[in-house]
């Protein structure tokens, strides 16, 4: 059982938000989702003067079980080659998050392989990759509590460090068919309109994974309302993990970056524990996955950008780290009409 405190977001310093933002220099409205966004933003940090100074971009690793039925083109060791990569700073994440001026932190959570020690390698392992959910349940639900809790950890670790915007993403290979799982049970939808390509695999393969995935469901009856079985049963370490992230950072008053699939599945399994903490997800980017449009529809977050991006590893999250800031900057910095001395249309 996940016990964890989300308060409402602060009605009172999204009223301030909200009227600050209709004597700024400009039209009310006039720029739309940013408007909305420091609204929100106020609501979150409790203050609508609030200055984002640290960020953070999260990338958990995991391997899944699930990939000895063939549902993925790559082999599990790209997972723990792919941490390699961000660790020595080779990886579109590392370009994304640095070009947004944010820290980044890997965290292993149950990659096959072993992993050497690094300054920006967490290990927050629960086991050497989940067990194939094909035949048996992914994980046990100790170990579902387990890496929720240890999300939450961290990201009570990072407030405790001033950290106040983050960006979720992840690596495992064969996590699009847990998302895709995790879809289908908590949204109500056939494995077949909630399940991609992932990794570019051909239709034959698509089909072999639509198969895996609805006889997986067929086979362990996850309850849609129970997050926590939901992700022992059809789920992965990194998805929990992050899930508990998420919980984390709405408990600390911390704005989380929601990136594409993947962490769209952890943020409806978050949204079963505690609705409340879709009120502290910004949702980053539309990816080309057809349930990833699904997953924001039901977790009713608006993606900021299309890019048709599907490569995961929080890129999407990172990118757009700017465009909060920007929109919080708006609120804060932008003249009123009286500081100004411009006349407004009253």
């Amino acid at each position: 059982m996940i016990n964890i405190n989300i308060e409402p977001l602060n009605s009172e310093a999204q009223d301030q938000a909200r009227s600050r933002q209709n004597t700024l220099t400009k039209p009310p409205g006039s720029l739309g989702k940013l408007e909305e966004l420091s609204i929100q933003l106020a609501g979150i940090y409790k203050d609508p003067m609030h200055k984002i100074e640290k960020k953070m971009t999260i990338v958990a690793a995991g391997d899944h079980g699930v990939v000895d039925e063939g549902v993925s083109q790559y082999p599990q060791d790209v997972t723990a080659q792919m941490v390699l990569n961000f660790l020595s700073g080779g990886a579109a994440i590392n370009t994304i998050s640095g070009n947004s001026q944010s820290d980044i932190i890997v965290v292993d959570t149950g990659v096959i392989s072993a992993l050497p020690s690094h300054p920006k390698l967490r290990s927050m392992r629960i086991a050497s990759g989940t067990e194939n959910f094909a035949r048996r349940s992914a994980m046990t639900v100790e170990q579902a509590e387990t890496c929720i809790n240890n999300g939450i950890e961290l990201a009570s670790e990072l407030s405790l460090q001033n950290i106040d915007l983050v960006a979720c993403g992840e690596m495992g290979i064969g996590n699009t068919t847990a998302a895709s799982a995790i879809t289908a049970v908590i949204c109500d939808q056939r494995a077949e309109d909630v399940t991609g390509r992932g990794t570019g695999i051909n239709e034959d393969s698509l089909n072999l994974k639509i198969n895996v995935i609805s006889k997986a469901i067929k086979l362990h009856n996850p309850n849609p309302t129970d997050g926590i079985d939901v992700l022992h049963k059809v789920g992965g370490f990194e998805i929990g993990f992050l899930a508990g992230v998420m919980l984390g950072c709405a408990s600390n008053n911390i704005a989380v970056l929601i990136d594409g699939f993947i962490c769209t599945a952890a943020a409806l399994i978050a949204s079963t524990i505690n609705p409340r903490s879709k009120e502290y997800m910004l949702g980053s980017h539309q990816s080309v996955e057809p349930g990833h449009v699904i997953a924001l529809e039901h977790l009713e977050i608006e993606p900021l950008l299309n890019l048709n991006l599907r490569l995961g590893e929080g890129t999407g999250a990172a990118l757009v780290m700017p465009i909060v800031e920007a929109a919080m900057k708006c609120l804060t910095d932008m003249a009123t009409f009286g500081e100004a001395g411009v006349s407004d249309s009253s």
